[in-house]
């Protein structure tokens, strides 16, 4: 079992618990293969034979991913099957501004302060997720990837001086992108771009960490989903992306696309060599954000309402209102990838030209 205790998640099995104060666990359990309500980490099964099983499919000849939630028999004439035994709590809206505020800023702060800083660096690209992680552990390194001129680069640059923090830069190269997209695909086992994109700088970057001796890196993970740090959420109803009618609804929506996010950036984490540490996804601090209101998700124009006004006195403010882009755009990873496909004959009027390139590099 990893990520908690055999006892613990027996407890929370028996009270149907699904925040049961980790965060996230996954393993095998009194003949069972059981995975946290938001998949905090990846599990899964042989198909044809779910007592072999591990925490990497590279692992397994035909693997299942075991689903968020869930339960999987792993003997008996219900071997494979899979039963939900936890569901996200869906509470009420706050009514109390001022109480839902000081949850949020308890348990993020008593989350992020609580981490063991030893052999830890910490992923930093100058928003408020990453700077809240990097304000709990004052010793550990920053480390940000990124091209040159890239928008991360210069705004952890400008984070790190405001904090005081020194910062180590990982600059990507088109060498290193080529060189990364197999290892990436063959730990992922996908190859559609924006998954790859993604990860790209997340990857290279904690190489990069490795070679310098940590061996764990802490990452602003989770942020965005639970404190509505979407322009999609932003503009719900009126965004297509999102099918609810209310930013509330449509937090809702992106919190519940996690499993597979965190899947993705934790078997890439782990296959550069660190193990991830999200302070942010803890049980408590996604108590205190499925709470919260429209209005502590996005104020106009303002979004993450709520985790800005926790880190409000504890960082600087220019960190703590920082706008930030999506790390495949921050950083010119997608951009870059692009030019490479287009460089090596992949047009843009070729149908998944990006995805073709990909796969011509792990053939």
């Amino acid at each position: 079992m990893r990520g908690a205790s055999p006892d613990l998640v027996r407890r929370a099995l028996g009270e149907r618990d699904p925040l049961p104060g980790t965060a996230g666990f996954a393993g095998e359990l009194d003949g069972r293969l059981v995975r946290d309500v938001l998949g905090r980490q990846p599990l899964f099964s042989e198909r044809d034979d779910p007592e072999r099983w591990s925490f990497d499919h590279r692992d397994l000849d035909d693997p299942v991913a075991v689903p968020a939630g869930h339960a999987r028999e792993t003997t008996g004439e219900a071997a494979g099957d899979d039963e939900r035994v936890w569901s996200l709590p869906d509470p009420p809206a706050a009514t109390d501004r001022d109480a839902a505020l000081e949850r949020v800023r308890e348990a993020v702060f008593d989350s992020v302060q609580s981490v063991d800083d030893d052999g830890l660096a910490v992923a930093f690209s100058g928003g408020v997720d990453s700077a809240v992680v990097a304000a709990g552990v004052p010793d550990a390194p920053c480390y940000v990837a990124g091209f040159e001129g890239s928008h991360d680069v210069a705004a952890a640059r400008e984070a790190a001086a405001a904090m005081d923090r020194d910062l180590a830069v990982v600059e990507l190269t088109h060498e290193a992108l080529e060189r990364a997209v197999p290892e990436i695909v063959a730990a992922l086992g996908r190859t559609n771009p924006m998954d790859v994109q993604i990860v790209l700088p997340l990857y290279l970057l904690a190489e990069r960490v490795a070679e310098d001796g940590y061996d764990r890196l802490a990452v602003g993970q989770g942020a965005d989903e639970l404190f509505g740090g979407y322009a999609k959420v932003q503009k719900a109803p009126d965004d297509p992306r999102v099918e609810a009618e209310t930013v509330r609804g449509a937090a809702r929506e992106l919190i519940l696309t996690l499993p597979d996010q965190l899947e993705r950036d934790l078997l890439v984490l782990r296959a550069a060599g660190v193990e991830p540490v999200a302070p942010l996804l803890h049980d408590r601090v996604v108590s205190a954000a499925l709470p919260l209101p429209g209005q502590l998700l996005v104020d106009g124009d303002r979004r993450k309402v709520a985790l800005r006004e926790a880190a409000s006195g504890v960082l600087p403010e220019s960190v703590a209102e920082a706008d930030k882009k999506a790390v495949q755009y921050g950083t010119y990873a997608s951009r870059e990838l692009d030019r490479l496909a287009r460089q090596a004959g992949f047009k843009r009027r070729m149908e998944n030209h990006v995805q073709r390139y990909v796969e011509s590099l792990v053939e």
